[in-house]
């Protein structure tokens, strides 16, 4: 075992020094994500806060069909910074065409249903699919909403009723979700970025170091010695998870330094040291996985560009929990820690949002990653015995 140990970590230290001298690839291997992930994240959400801010509280211009109808609602809606304008000849085709978010149609009978004390429908066209149309149809349905709500309570006075007298039941929502939660929501991008960079971070390594030296030729000599091969290939794993929790620690520190020095408006995350490890602790168990799982791939192959060609499926495997979750949201259960990718997304955003994360979940999660790469390290060392790997293809 000692012997085994040795040569592992003397493996490991000599292709970490191959890499870092190779200055250029370390560099923008390491500095990719750690300056662009947190400008990523930080551009999104103050370009979503800035578009929300403006909808919110710039003066709306919303076209109204029969507007003539109801001059006292118009009215209204102008105290509400909603703008009355002439209304376009095709409406359907304006909004599906993008032209107006929203447009409001009064039928010709609302004069008379509102002086006879009916209900006067009034129609808001939208279209749905567009998500930046959301916060300007919020806005006129609370304002018609808010207007309805007096008029009704007037004319219930007018008849010396109280307005109380309708209202059978009052909800009275109380939301219980913390400041960080809520603020984990803006963030579910990071969660992708996290568990894409654990999984492929040393990938240009683990190729590099199987596939690349068998055609370098490099490889047979370091095979035909007298030590484990299990061991050789261990020691490359190893160099691999190391130089990836570096790139990840990296990422970490520049998001808890990019949401240090943040306006106070997009410090949506206190990262605390507490949380950078349980972070890196999260996406350990990744890393293996996706290191042995690439030296099983550039084992397995026959050059450095059939191994790259595996790249691009490789990279939608951690998309596929965040549209999953996207389309049909679940509630956490201790089965989903075990599933790859999906267990460290839920582990992720529980961090992220402050929740408390039981023992049990995390000896789930950390049980099945670990078990999980140490089949696919089974595996790869079988590939590692075979003769015909020394061979140059």
């Amino acid at each position: 075992m000692s012997l085994f140990n040795n040569v592992v970590w003397t493996v490991a230290w000599k292709e970490l020094l191959d890499l870092f001298r190779d200055r250029r690839t370390v560099m923008l291997s390491l500095l990719m994500g750690p300056l662009l992930f947190p400008l990523l994240v930080l551009g999104m959400g103050s370009l979503a806060e800035s578009r929300a801010r403006v909808q919110l509280e710039s003066v709306l211009d919303v076209p109204v069909i029969g507007a003539e109808h109801a001059p006292n609602l118009v009215r209204y809606l102008h105290t509400r910074d909603i703008k009355a304008i002439d209304p376009p000849v095709d409406a359907e085709r304006q909004l599906r065409e993008q032209a107006f978010d929203v447009v409001l149609r009064i039928p010709p009978d609302y004069a008379e249903l509102w002086r006879d004390s009916r209900m006067a429908p009034v129609e808001i066209l939208y279209d749905s699919s567009r998500q930046d149309s959301r916060i300007p149809v919020q806005r006129v349905r609370t304002a018609l909403a808010e207007y309805g709500r007096q008029v009704g309570s007037l004319r219930m006075i007018s008849r010396g009723v109280s307005p109380e007298a309708a209202i059978s039941v009052l909800a009275a929502p109380r939301d219980v979700s913390t400041p960080e939660s809520r603020r984990g929501m803006m963030l579910a991008l990071l969660p992708y970025l996290l568990i894409l960079s654990a999984f492929l971070g040393g990938a240009y390594l683990v190729i590099d170091i199987t596939a690349g030296e068998r055609e370098r030729q490099s490889l047979e000599p370091l095979l035909a010695t007298p030590v484990s091969r299990s061991a050789i290939m261990s020691g490359k794993i190893l160099a691999a998870c190391l130089f990836g929790m570096l790139g990840l620690a990296l990422i970490v520190i520049a998001f808890k330094v990019s949401f240090a020095v943040a306006p106070p408006s997009m410090q949506l995350v206190k990262v605390s040291g507490q949380m950078m490890l349980q972070l890196l602790l999260v996406l350990l168990p990744l890393v293996l996985i996706g290191t042995t799982l690439l030296t099983l791939i550039a084992a397995s192959v026959k050059s450095v560009k059939e191994a790259q060609s595996y790249m691009s499926v490789l990279m939608l495997l951690p998309i596929i929990p965040t549209i999953v979750l996207l389309v049909n949201p679940v509630k956490n259960q201790l089965w989903q820690f075990a599933v790859p990718f999906l267990g460290q997304n839920q582990m992720l955003l529980k961090i992220i949002r402050g929740e408390w994360v039981a023992p049990v979940e995390w000896a789930v999660y950390l049980g099945a990653g670990f078990g999980l790469g140490l089949v696919l390290w089974l595996i790869a060392a079988r590939l590692y015995h075979r003769e015909k790997l020394a061979i140059s293809a």
